[in-house]
């Protein structure tokens, strides 16, 4: 265990070379911190710092950069997230109050987080088998084919078209549609299966051939796997970080190209508390000098999806923590409102 000066030492070096991009030396330190001890005990500190990997010294440079160990650490022990300020807060609320549906939702909150960071910004949707039902529409299009439109509670909207067996009349639509709504709104995905299986019997034996494939077509879009669907934005902040990718920046952006990385990148939605992955931590090879952050979103307690931000190691750790906090429970209240 690190002594708590050592510590104080560690979280200067951090936020020295975050706000300046160069190696912090223990002149600079001892003139900008109050450290309480001389410029020799800060070396013997430093030197200690990176005898034991958290802190290093770059060819080029007599100042002491973090790694990525002392990163973690730094994280791990901050005493909490950079709180937003009245004007930003407002700034949120405002931008994200104006989206007029879920899509919507999403993009601003991308170009939201990616302004406020200056990072590369990712959103995932809300996954369906966390949602609940809302409303379920059936449309008439023609005699045998009809329109089934689902409603979920984070105002996500799947459509699906149906062809029918047999011609199926307007009184029968209505009727399936009332049944299937006093059944399914208010209930999880998961437990619609076993609501409607019983549907088609109650309804005339010419009619339930056009009943069963209605519910056939609702559960394979409850079970479909939407949760790939995402949306990015900010790419381009990572020009501005080119000298903190060793070597070039084409396989981060090749990485940010792939979904399924920045599915894996962000986690599991169920784990909806703050994340954060600093440099070999994560495990693509193309993202090895970045770090991402990344926490949970939703209408209520349980998170539907997550969000987050991706970018170099040398970041903003509590500003990015707290403007990703504060955007993901400006969502979840957007959602639960909607």
């Amino acid at each position: 265990m690190l002594s708590e000066r050592r510590l104080e030492v560690l979280r200067a070096i951090v936020q020295d070379y975050v706000g300046t991009e160069e190696p912090v030396g223990s002149k600079a330190l001892t003139e900008r911190h109050q450290l309480g001890v001389s410029p020799a005990t800060v070396r013997n500190d430093m030197a200690v710092l990176e005898d034991e990997g958290y802190i290093a010294q770059p060819h080029t440079s007599a100042g002491r950069i973090p790694t990525d160990k002392g990163y973690r650490l730094f994280v791990d022990r901050l005493a909490g997230v950079k709180p937003l300020s009245t004007p930003e807060r407002r700034a949120i609320h405002n931008f994200l109050d104006g989206a007029v549906d879920l899509d919507d939702v999403v993009g601003r909150t991308v170009r939201l987080l990616a302004q406020l960071t200056r990072q590369v910004a990712v959103v995932q949707y809300p996954s369906l088998t966390r949602s609940t039902v809302r409303h379920v529409e059936l449309l008439s299009l023609a005699p045998a084919r009809l329109m089934l439109v689902l409603i979920t509670d984070t105002g996500r909207v799947e459509q699906r078209m149906i062809d029918c067996p047999a011609p199926f009349g307007e009184t029968s639509l209505a009727d399936l549609r009332a049944r299937l709504n006093s059944r399914v709104v208010g209930r999880r995905f998961a437990d619609v299966p076993q609501l409607v299986q019983d549907l088609p019997e109650s309804f005339e034996t010419e009619d339930r051939g056009t009943v069963s494939t209605v519910l056939a077509t609702l559960l394979e879009t409850l079970v479909e796997e939407h949760e790939e669907r995402l949306m990015i934005g900010g790419t381009a902040n990572l020009t501005r970080f080119g000298h903190d990718f060793p070597l070039t920046i084409r396989p981060v952006l090749e990485a940010l190209e792939e979904q399924v990385v920045l599915l894996k990148l962000l986690g599991e939605a169920k784990d909806s508390g703050m994340t954060v992955r600093i440099g070999h931590e994560n495990a693509h090879e193309g993202l090895t000098s970045t770090s991402v952050v990344a926490v949970g979103y939703g209408s209520g307690d349980e998170a539907v999806a997550k969000l987050g931000v991706v970018g170099p190691t040398r970041m903003d750790y509590p500003g990015t923590m707290g403007a990703v906090r504060a955007v993901a429970r400006y969502v979840g209240q957007i959602l639960a409102e909607s």
